[in-house]
This record gives structure tokens, sequence and C-alpha cells, in this order.
């Protein structure tokens, strides 16, 4: 019995009684998820849907609690039901009904969690999108680890999801970056707005390298060849280091390919300016082209096309979502860094001159600073920390692990010796230890010939069986929470919980028989939810992108 299952029966019984009282009303299962009551002399699960759907439905919400109640008695797997206070609803199941999720889990195996919340919805999810003209670093790094954790929380929802990378790579600061590293293969003193760095120099040698004939080029031939390899290397770099940190990108999307001709003879540029202008919303003033964003909520008109002829960064970014449109993206969420505030209503205020409803369609999430205390600037850029650095000194999984159990919205101050503990002080240790514990357990059932060829959920009544269970019971109601809500910490929060859970009842319950003891069904049973435990520790850490060990 699982909350879903006991959300179904919620919603079953809700529905006719509403049906039966003439309120035309919408009830959902995500509305009636049950949840673990604090204290658990209350019951296994407890319900508010009385209280929630009492006056709608036209009733008290006492008696309508009364009403529920009777019908839940009557559902297979629920052995009472008791009502507490205006209309609270507590649910305790029988000791088979609870225990039977240990073995769905283990059936169910990588499956279990994942749900159809957001089948059918296309979303396009943009994030990290540095400059590709230095190494990524810290400012970076927290983007990386939560987008990828999203997307991968998403796609467990059902969505169909595009995770993708915008390359920055035209104006002016490539012709910085390209100017800086030619003056670097030419052994030249430095632009003085140039890119300063040890990785400049080194990609300088590279060009030379790959272009010894690089002195021989007339200066425009010099600037354009450097900046191609340059930058050919330098995305190369970028897209190694976070392939190191677990992240992959379906889509990296050249900025230059918004300037570039169509079929049409257009630029993607100038086919977002005429669908603006055919919307009514585009004007001339001072020489200028202006797109009127104010009357969507932005605070000012903006600026697509200066009186010189050339195109601002707003009809980059106008071009760049209309291109999201086209590939059939319905939902649009940008991940970007706390200075890009002033975005957040331009960016809704152009979704809204396309067409659009931002409100639905377009999602921003704005993240804060994060700090990691001892760790060294970038030998080779000077003045940032790289990931490459990061992910050298702590490792990818307790960066992820400790990135993702926050809200983006919270500042962050990480201390590295922490994150580098074999302690369980340290979240990410505790949790993995835990799965490590599982796989020790298997390891050594099957030294003994223990198998799970029985299982007897009725035997799992030691209070720390019934709390492991509620706890796995838990994970799909997470999963979809943190999918609805965009919240991938959601995720991280819960593994500690559930480690918490299974290393009580490690301590507390033996799933090997001692001595000379014969192998009995209890042991058989626990190695159910000893192996369901691995299960859903391995899935949740794989949401987060990080690695569920064997060993420690």
């Amino acid at each position: 019995m699982t909350p879903d299952k006991i959300a179904s029966e919620l919603h079953r019984i809700l529905t006719s009684i509403a049906a039966a009282n003439s309120a035309d009303i919408e009830i959902t299962e995500q509305q009636l998820q049950p949840e673990r009551p604090k204290n658990r002399a209350h019951g296994d699960w407890a319900s508010n849907a009385a209280m929630q759907f009492g006056k709608r439905i036209g009733m008290n919400p006492r008696a309508l609690a009364e009403q529920i109640a009777a019908e839940l008695k009557l559902v297979d797997g629920i052995a009472a039901v008791e009502i507490a206070g205006p209309g609270f609803i507590n649910i305790t199941l029988d000791v088979a009904a609870a225990g039977q999720i240990a073995q769905d889990i283990v059936l169910a195996g990588a499956a279990y969690g994942r749900n159809s919340l957001l089948s059918g919805q296309s979303i396009n999810l943009e994030f990290v999108s540095a400059n590709p003209t230095g190494p990524v670093h810290l400012g970076h790094t927290r983007w990386a680890a939560l987008g990828d954790s999203l997307a991968r929380v998403l796609k467990a929802a059902g969505a169909d999801i595009v995770s993708e990378y915008y390359i920055n790579d035209a104006g002016a600061q490539m012709q910085k970056f390209g100017r800086s590293v030619l003056a670097a293969a030419l052994n030249q003193p430095a632009p003085e707005d140039g890119y300063p760095g040890k990785y400049i120099q080194v990609l300088g040698e590279k060009v030379l390298k790959e272009r010894p004939d690089l002195v021989e080029l007339s200066p425009a031939e010099q600037l354009d060849v450097t900046t191609e390899i340059a930058y050919r290397l330098q995305l190369g770099e970028i897209k190694s280091s976070l392939a190191n940190f677990n992240v992959n990108f379906d889509v990296w999307f050249s900025e230059r390919t918004l300037h570039e001709q169509t079929d049409g003879g257009k630029s993607k540029i100038e086919i977002a300016l005429d669908r603006l202008r055919e919307a009514g919303h585009v004007y001339e003033e001072g020489g200028a082209t202006w797109v009127r964003t104010s009357t969507f909520g932005d605070d000012k008109d903006r600026v697509f096309t200066r009186g010189n002829g050339i195109y601002t960064y707003f009809a980059a970014d106008a071009a760049y979502l209309l291109s999201k449109s086209s590939r059939g993206s319905y939902e649009k969420i940008y991940l970007l860094g706390a200075d890009h505030h002033g975005y957040v209503g331009r960016l809704k205020a152009l979704s809204a001159v396309a067409g659009e409803d931002p409100e639905r369609q377009m999602t921003v999430l704005i993240g804060q600073l994060v700090m990691l205390n001892g760790a060294r600037l970038s030998k080779r850029a000077g003045n940032i920390v790289e990931l490459d650095d990061l992910l050298e000194w702590v490792g990818s999984d307790a960066l992820r692990f400790w990135l993702s159990r926050y809200p983006a919205d919270s500042p962050l101050s990480l201390e590295g010796e922490k994150l580098r503990s074999r302690t369980n002080d340290n979240p990410v240790f505790y949790v993995q230890y835990a799965h490590a514990r599982t796989c020790a357990v298997d390891r050594n059932a099957a030294a003994v010939g223990l198998q799970r060829d029985v299982f007897q959920p009725e035997l799992l009544t030691h209070t720390s069986e019934t709390e492991l269970l509620g706890k796995l019971q838990q994970y799909p109601g997470i999963v979809a929470g943190a999918a609805q809500l965009r919240e991938p910490h959601r995720i991280t929060r819960y593994l500690e919980e559930l480690a918490g859970s299974y290393h009580r009842w490690y301590d507390q319950c033996r799933v090997l028989p001692q001595g000379d003891e014969a192998i009995q069904p209890l042991h058989q049973t626990r190695l159910w939810l000893n192996d369901a435990a691995q299960q859903v520790l391995a899935n949740g850490l794989d949401l987060i992108g990080v690695s569920a060990p064997e060993r420690l």
C-alpha cells in the first residue's frame, strides 16, 4: 500500500462524494498525496483531504472526514482509520500491506520513483552557458550541478527534456579573446583589455603548433585563424571539464548560427524581427528599431537594431527564444546567475511579445553565488577557481552532492575539507556509505547461501523496519514534488533521511543468521528490505548525478 495507492483511493472516494453533492470541482490525485505523521502513534499516513475539500463540496470537514474514513476502512491493506481534530484522517496499514513495498521496489528496479506527472510536456532547459573564452570555474559549477540534476528529475517525471548550452561565440568578447591568444602566440605584449592567465599562453602555443605558418599570414588572417583554433580548443576544454563533472548537454547551440543566413536568405535574427513586427510590437525611433516590451511588464522598451544597423544582445536573445520554440520546446527554463536579475522581466516580456504565455511557458531561476573555503585560485587562469581543480581536490560526487543540497536562491559557503572528509558528518559519505552497506549485506548473504526466495512482509514489525518502509514509500512523491517545483535539492535531503533510517535499521535488525542459526523467513524477508533500500538509494543518487559505490 503506497502513498500513490492511498491518493488514488482518496480520489475515488472524494470524486464520488462530490458528485453526490452536485459539486462541480476538480480533484486530482496529486492534491491528495498523504503525509507521514510526525507522531507515529497517529498511524502510518495522514490526510487533510476533508479540510481541503469540505467547503468546496459543501460539507462540514469533520462530517466529510467521517464519510471518507468509512470508505477507506473497506480498502484492502488498510487496518484502521481515525479522525482527529477538525477533520484530519489518520490511516494505519496492516503489517503485510506496509511491508509489500519492499518487494515492489526490488521488482521495479530503476523504474521505481519514476512517474508520468509531466508526460507530454516539452521543456528546454538552458544552464551554464559560459563564454567560450576561458575555463569553467566555481561561478558556473553550481548551475552545472543543479541544472543537470533538474534535467534528470524532469525526465524522471516523464517530461521530454532538451538540456542546452548556449555558446556565446559572437561579439566583442570573441574578438578580445582572439587578440589575446594571438599576442601570446606571437610573443607580443598582451592587449590592455586582454584576457589574463597562463591558459592564454598555453592556447597561443597550441595555435602556433597547429599553424606554424601563422607569422606568414596577413594581420586579419592571423586574427581569424587564431580565434577559430583557440575557440575550438577552449570549447573542447569546457566540454571535457563538464563531462568530468558528469554533466552532458543534448544541444550545444552556437550564437553564430543566429547571424548566419538560412535557406530563405535571412538570418534567424532577421526572421525574429519579422515575426515581432507582424505581431505589431516593433517601431522605429531615433534611427533605431525598438520592440515594445514595456507593454508586457518590462521596465522599458528594448532596442533591437541600433542606428548603425548593428544588432543588440536583445536581438540575439529574441532570435534564440524563437529558435527554441521552432524546435518544439513549449516551456523554456533559464538558469541564470545572481547578476542577471534584470533579465527576468526582459525574458518574460519577450516571451509575451512572441505570443506565448510567459507564466506557463517561461521559468527563470536565479542562483546565488557559491564560495568554497580553502579552494586555491587557478594556476592557469590566476583569478578564478577552476572546475578541474575543484574536481581534483574534492571529487565530482562530493561537489555535486553538496551543491544539490540547497535551493538555488540561497547563498552558499562550503568548507572544502568537510567535503573531503570520510565521516558521518559529511552527508555525501553518509549516503554513499549506506548504499555500500547494502551491497556488503548482499555479498555476505551470498556467502552464507541466503537468498530472496521467500518474502513474508508481515514479519517486518520492528520499529526501525516500519520507519524504513515508510521512508521508502515516500520516494515517488519526493521525485514528483522535486519535478513539479523545479527543486532537485528535495531529492538530496530525502536521501540523507533515507540513509539515516537505513543505518538505524541495520544497527537494530540482523539480516544474516548468526553462528549456527538456520536461515529463517525473517532473514530472507529482511534481505528484500535491504535490497529495496539499496535500489532507492541508487535511484536517488542517479538523479543528482552522484555515484552509488558498492564499496567504500
